[in-house]
């Protein structure tokens, strides 16, 4: 069936991006080249079969474009809201004894897609109903989306494009700034989707969710297809073409309670964000024939979560500082129980929401689950107004700040040296790139610095003299501890591109440490001692990063810091031999297993120092595809074939480039 070839398809883009993520960006392998290659046919026969191709398949290579602006475009009918109701019995009598779909409604941004001949012609985004914005490049990086689908007619449907709850915390994590980090995932699918440079949307793991079909024209025959007056049928024939559709159930006067329920006992979980669900009648002849309102169409309903509202009392405000200096009101109540959980802690953002609030210890307020899944305080029933803004930070003891915005106030600690700011470059210094020191999770840099234990990168190497404490520390015992202090102990041993890259001076990143120290021939001290202009002169340095470089080093206290954890440390020099640069400006690709290097990592260090580099694909730029399986029928051993790419085996690779291992 379709339907089986379509998900089997999904199951093999999954599979495969796994793997090459794995080998690629991770440098490991889950399944052996074999597997692979074999995975891959398949996945491009079905492809052939089936007519469906998703954006994230490996077979399809994006091509990213940059825009001045994002063209307007009206839609050709209106699209318009939904209403709405919180009543469960209302959204029952609603049905008025019709049968009817009832589905998640998705917070996201709502797209409109048009396919011609089989092929995404044109993505634009509903805007403000009349007017929206034309997205088709964005829309082709969209993790699940089809490129390519079976159904060769004009198609018209409507969805919704989302970022999930853990790829958004996952993006979020790695922005330091606090106050730079997106409120949640709508406001951040909705930049995404509105990118000039559809590279930064592909970064970012859109995926998109069917929710309407509008037409589906059959141009060979000359008339829409039938879907017998069903919207069930509508939904089968999108996900017959490869569409995820929004999840949805068939509902009666009978068991739509039930189903309420069901969504109701599934959101707490579900990783899509969604808002509350909608109502569809199933006969679409009749939903037309209901005609609309200045607003809204008759034939679907919103509904909204009721808010579950519980009374406490506050007990206290806990100030939480962050790695940027922010620190932010926690308030912290008589436990409640909310949408089936215990609730003791809600954030309140800033200042301003604290004053509007006017809170004191021991005031009665009543609290609930936004969106049924985050606390917050809804109103404050005594209004006291009593509470004190703290001018002193509660890790460092530094004096405070409040900074305005607009019209939104935020509590700063302005102490340069807080702790709580040094954690993010703590995490960074022991992460793989850099010190790789295994047993240091943020978690743990965190009770290490307030515990007094690390104020700099070589008190990391003094933890011995804390072994007693540390073990008594929660989630530590002797032998983790022990661990610990052997990861720390074979980490002094380590390169000085892994240190550069490991201090964090600003867009100083692995690549550019590597270039660095390769231009001033791993010595430190000329490192320590250039100036802008020398620096510049480095290739893929900018003034921009030389200027970094250079403030960093120069400055006193860095240079002490730096003395002091140099002379913990045992920096290896790779042997310099004259003419060593043999491999300058040439570009290789490595795959398979080796025989001669622990991983590939280890053979693209060597051929980085010999002056060359290491990519990830076959081009007509490459020198030579090594892989010590030159006659698989590997996607890349194809493709060097393709261009003329010479494919050598490790033992060949290091003859004809005279190298000794």
């Amino acid at each position: 069936m379709q339907y089986e070839k379509n998900e089997r398809i999904k199951y093999l883009v999954e599979t495969l991006n796994r793997a090459s993520k794995a080998y690629y960006a991770e440098d490991r392998e889950i399944m052996s080249n074999l597997e692979y290659d074999a995975l891959y046919d398949e996945l491009v026969a079905l492809e052939q079969e089936t007519g469906l191709v998703l954006a994230d398949s490996p077979t399809v290579s994006v091509g990213y474009e940059a825009v001045d602006e994002l063209p307007k475009e009206r839609h050709e009918t209106p699209m318009l809201s939904l209403g709405k109701t919180k009543s469960r019995e209302e959204l029952r009598d609603w049905l008025q004894g019709n049968p009817a779909i009832m589905s998640w409604k998705l917070d996201g941004l709502t797209i409109v897609l048009t396919y011609h001949d089989g092929k995404l012609a044109k993505a634009v985004t509903r805007g403000n109903g009349e007017i929206g914005e034309v997205i088709t490049n964005n829309a082709r990086t969209f993790r699940n989306l089809p490129l390519s689908i079976a159904f060769t007619g004009e198609l018209v449907l409507r969805g919704e494009a989302v970022i999930s709850y853990s790829d958004f915390e996952k993006i979020n994590s790695e922005i330091e700034d606090v106050e730079a980090r997106y409120k949640n995932p709508r406001n951040l699918c909705s930049g995404s989707v509105r990118q000039l440079n559809n590279e930064i949307t592909a970064k970012r793991n859109v995926q998109f969710y069917a929710f309407a079909l509008v037409s589906a024209q059959d141009t060979a025959l000359g008339e829409a297809v039938d879907f017998h007056n069903s919207r069930e049928a509508q939904f089968a024939f999108l996900q017959e073409q490869g569409f995820q559709v929004v999840e949805h159930r068939p509902v009666t006067e009978d068991n739509i309670l039930e189903t309420i329920e069901f969504f109701e006992k599934k959101i707490g979980t579900y990783d899509i964000p969604s808002d509350g669900l909608v109502l569809t009648y199933e006969d679409i002849a009749y939903g037309q024939s209901l005609g609309r309102t200045a607003k809204f169409p008759r034939h679907s309903i919103a509904f909204k979560w009721a808010d579950e509202l519980r009374e406490t009392t506050l007990r206290e405000i806990e100030w939480s500082a962050s790695r940027t200096g922010l620190i932010n009101p926690v308030a912290i109540f008589e436990p409640v129980e909310l949408e089936g959980t215990t609730v003791s802690r809600a954030s309140v953002h800033n200042i301003s929401i604290l004053r509007a609030l006017r809170l004191g210890i021991g005031d009665r307020i009543t609290v609930y689950k936004a969106n049924m899944i985050i606390p917050q305080i809804a109103e404050n029933l005594t209004c006291s107004d009593t509470l004190e803004i703290p001018d002193r930070c509660p890790v460092c003891g530094g004096k405070t700040r409040i900074h305005q915005v607009n019209d939104v106030q935020t509590l700063y600690c302005i102490n340069e040296k807080c702790p709580a700011k040094q954690i993010k470059a703590f995490t960074l210094f022991v992460s793989r790139d850099a010190m790789n020191i295994d047993g240091l999770s943020e978690a743990t840099l965190e009770k290490l610095i307030d515990r007094g234990f690390i104020h700099e990168y070589a008190d990391l190497f003094r933890l011995e003299e804390h072994r007693e404490a540390i073990m008594q520390m929660e989630g530590f015992g002797e032998k983790s501890c022990q661990k610990l202090l052997d990861s720390i102990e074979q980490a002094r041993n380590t390169t000085l591109p892994r240190l550069i890259y490991g201090l964090g001076i600003a867009n100083i990143g692995v690549a550019n440490a590597k270039m660095l120290c390769r231009y001033f021939d791993y010595d430190l001290e000329r490192m320590r001692s250039a100036d802008v202009e020398s620096l510049s002169a480095v290739e893929g340095v900018g003034e921009v990063i030389a200027s970094a470089f250079a403030e960093y080093m120069q400055d006193a206290e860095n240079a002490a810091k730096l003395d002091r954890l140099l002379s913990k440390l045992r920096i290896q020099i790779p042997q310099a031999e004259e003419n060593s640069q043999t491999l300058k400006d040439l570009s290789f690709v490595v795959t398979g297993s080796l025989n001669h290097f622990a991983n590939r990592n280890d053979l693209k260090d060597l051929i980085e120092q010999m002056g060359g580099k290491v990519t990830g694909s076959v081009t007509g730029k490459t020198a030579c595809l090594i892989n010590n399986d030159i006659t698989s029928g590997s996607s890349k051993n194809k493709k060097a074939k393709e261009l003329g790419v010479p494919i050598l085996s490790e033992d060949e690779f290091l003859r004809r480039y005279d190298i000794t291992v």
